[in-house]
């Protein structure tokens, strides 16, 4: 099952410090022997409510891969250069099963809630 790395970005004064570049520079490599990619990258159109800054978005095989990169001695050399040079709001989402159907999430819940 494939899971999904989702960074909420926001770089101060929105262009990258020579850190923040460096970082850049680097994080690819860490990546690749977890079989991470990138999808989506860039200022967003906020459709709905606020969203400042921009969005990375990728994309790990399983959550195990992306746990690993995230926990592996190459990319922990260099974090310090993303946190310490932007605000992230980071999070890891596992793509949903086959045939699921926001209304059979709906049924579900209704069910739990019955249950109780």
């Amino acid at each position: 099952m494939k899971t999904y790395l989702i960074n909420h970005l926001r770089i101060p004064g929105d262009i990258p410090n020579d850190a923040a570049l460096t970082y850049l520079d680097r994080v690819e490599a860490t990546v690749a022997p977890y079989g991470g990619k990138w999808l989506a990258q860039g200022p967003v159109d906020v459709m709905e409510g606020a969203w400042p800054g921009s969005v990375v978005l990728m994309e790990f095989p399983d959550r195990k891969s992306a746990t690993s990169w995230y926990e592996s001695a190459e990319y922990r050399g260099i974090i310090a250069l993303r946190t310490k040079n932007a605000i992230s709001d980071l999070v890891f989402i596992d793509e949903l099963p086959s045939g699921f159907t926001v209304k059979g999430f709906a049924t579900e819940v209704r069910r739990a809630i019955a249950a109780e």
